[in-house]
């Protein structure tokens, strides 16, 4: 069994950053791929990043590539989402996951979620 708790969201200006982070429970956390989704209003919920067990490969929606960067310490059971150039239409309740699977990350199966942590972009 895996538990996991997103903190660091918030509201910020456009432009600004954050990091979120994804603290987990349970003795198998490290051996699961760790993905983060959003979910804005009125939408469903959409892939953001994912990152191996190993932490050895990374993956991104086009829709952040290059402002978002997802990375773990499997010391800490935590993975970390960090957020540059931060746009209003970030702005959505941010989940991270845990799963496993083959092919595209945002298509595996992932059995644990966290409760979610807001992020809000005014402009």
């Amino acid at each position: 069994q895996v538990q996991l708790v997103e903190s660091g969201g918030g509201l910020v200006q456009a432009g600004g950053s954050l990091r979120l982070s994804c603290a987990a429970s349970g003795r198998t956390f490290s051996t699961y791929t760790k993905g983060w989704f959003r979910q804005a209003p009125g939408t469903g919920r959409e892939f953001v990043a994912a990152i191996s067990w190993s932490g050895g490969s990374t993956y991104y929606a086009d829709s952040v590539k290059g402002r978002f960067t997802i990375s773990r310490d499997n010391a800490k059971n935590t993975v970390y989402l960090q957020i540059n150039s931060l746009k209003p239409e970030d702005t959505a309740v941010y989940y991270c996951a845990a799963g496993t699977g083959s092919g595209p990350p945002g298509s595996y199966e992932y059995p644990y979620w966290g409760q979610g942590t807001q992020v809000t972009v005014s402009s």
